[in-house]
């Protein structure tokens, strides 16, 4: 007979599983990932996870629920630091750098998997989201002030790009270690010199 299991005994092993999963989703891709291997690599029975997620996916979405809402926080975070826009705006750019260099596994759940069935997972779907919008924050900022000229979320867009394909240049070995910071610190200022008011 299983015994009940009381909400912190549930949210306790989500967690460790959840845990599991982003290391071995990163190390091997989800496509490669069992709930037998996840079953395993918990010291479970292979039925264990179905009783506190619905499948893979099910597992996949929270992973990648909570990585964007740490991100999110992270940006967050760095938005409410004292200073002006500018200085904010530098604080959430080195707060994105700091999140996937120190989160890599996590970062690329985020970013570099596509779910079909995201819309399947509203809470995935308000996690992204909300993780988006701190990327158009800073920048509605900046433009309010007069730094920047244009739509911000568009420019949010812009900044992004530039930032996540330089991070996965480095992740990827293409750029020695620091070299996507170095960059970074050359593209996005050459990027918001041509996003100035005209005068």
């Amino acid at each position: 007979m299983p015994r009940v299991l009381t909400e912190s005994d549930v949210a306790d092993f989500r967690d460790r599983l959840c845990e599991v999963a982003e290391r071995l989703f990163a190390e091997r891709g989800p496509e490669a990932v069992t709930m037998r291997q996840l079953a395993s690599a918990l010291g479970v029975s292979p039925m264990t996870p179905y009783r506190y997620f619905k499948d893979k996916d099910d597992i996949l979405a929270a992973v990648r629920t909570a990585g964007f809402d740490r991100f999110a926080e992270a940006l967050e975070a760095a938005y409410a630091k004292p200073g002006d826009a500018r200085a904010r705006g530098a604080a959430v750019g080195e707060a994105y750098v700091t999140f996937a260099f120190e989160h890599p596994q996590t970062y690329k759940l985020m970013f570099d998997m596509y779910q079909p069935n995201e819309a399947d997972y509203p809470e995935l779907a308000r996690s992204a989201n909300r993780a988006r919008a701190t990327m158009s924050q800073y920048v509605r900022s900046l433009v309010e002030s007069g730094h920047l000229a244009g739509d911000p979320v568009r420019i949010g867009e812009m900044f992004w790009a530039s930032t996540h394909g330089c991070i996965v240049l480095e992740m990827v070995g293409k750029l020695p270690q620091g070299g996507a910071r170095k960059l970074i610190a050359e593209v996005i200022p050459a990027i918001s010199r041509g996003l100035r008011p005209l005068t």
